[in-house]
């Protein structure tokens, strides 16, 4: 939580950075300390307000602790042994701030928003900005699916996530999309049916975008800035595997990581480094049905 304000890398990144250098917490322990980070950067405002300015990840896990889970006191000492990895043990400030009371709330801490955006919201949303809000930034977002229609069907992966104890609904919107809740986090990627490609990870929005893009099968297909190849492999399904799909990006390293993706979802692209100033599609030039 430290390092994040100071990077200009997203948090995941930070988060996958941190799991490399400190080897001694396993697989689940990684996962519950990105489960914490990310309750904490959710209701940042809301912390920060209530451990007295404070904005160091010390104090926003201590104040996520009583405000978000609800522990007493004596349960968020007990946490704080300062034994083994433990953190060290509550300051005397740090003990008045989260037993002192909560009194009245300003409207953007309650509403979860940086106060900066508040008057905007108002603009957008009127009476209904802080439930808006609200919506938006309390709860964990839902983990949506986009299944490979290349490998197997909607019914079939359902079963399978059925059968491993999670209860996934079909997206509103979206025909291949399946909606997992986001409490508790389901580690989705230690399942069959995602390393064999029968199902990839993809907001229901982000699949919409694919299918309104209008790919068809047989059709030279540019997705111009590809990024982690998320859209490339619905515009793939979109597709039926069938015509020319090129992704470009001007980053290699995206590139690269669409690579494993493509392999597991069994579909080929044409990926290409553009120039800074978006060459390296040249060829294509007059020939592409679509770009993305």
């Amino acid at each position: 939580l430290d390092s994040i304000p100071q990077s200009r890398q997203p948090a995941e990144a930070v988060l996958k950075a941190w799991g490399q250098q400190n080897r001694y917490a396993g697989s689940k322990d990684r996962r519950a300390v990105a489960d914490r980070v990310y309750r904490v950067l959710r209701a940042r405002g809301r912390l920060v307000w209530a451990m007295g300015g404070r904005e160091d990840g010390r104090a926003l896990v201590i104040g996520s602790l009583s405000l978000i889970d609800g522990l007493s006191l004596e349960e968020i000492e007990a946490l704080h042994s300062g034994e083994g990895y433990g953190p060290r043990p509550l300051s005397k400030q740090e003990r008045s701030r989260i037993t002192a009371p909560a009194g009245e709330l300003p409207g953007w801490v309650a509403a979860g928003l940086p106060e900066f955006v508040v008057e905007d919201f108002k603009t957008t949303f009127g009476d209904r900005w802080a439930e808006e809000a609200e919506g938006l930034m309390a709860p964990r977002a839902p983990i949506d699916l986009r299944v490979n229609a290349a490998r197997t069907t909607k019914a079939a992966v359902e079963a399978e996530l059925i059968e491993a104890g999670l209860s996934p609904e079909p997206t509103p919107w979206s025909a291949w999309g399946l909606r997992l809740g986001a409490e508790p986090p389901p580690n989705i990627q230690a399942l069959d049916a995602f390393k064999n490609g029968r199902f990839e990870i993809q907001d229901e929005g982000s699949q919409l975008a694919c299918w309104l893009a209008g790919a068809q099968p047989g059709t030279t297909v540019v997705d111009y800035c590809a990024g982690g190849g998320g859209k490339t492999l619905g515009l793939a399904q979109a597709m039926g595997g069938q015509g020319n799909l090129v992704a470009g990006d001007v980053v290699q390293k995206r590139l690269n990581n669409i690579r494993p993706r493509l392999e597991r979802a069994g579909i080929e692209a044409d990926l290409r480094l553009l120039g800074q100033n978006g060459g390296g599609i040249e060829d294509l030039n007059d020939q592409a049905d679509l770009v993305f």
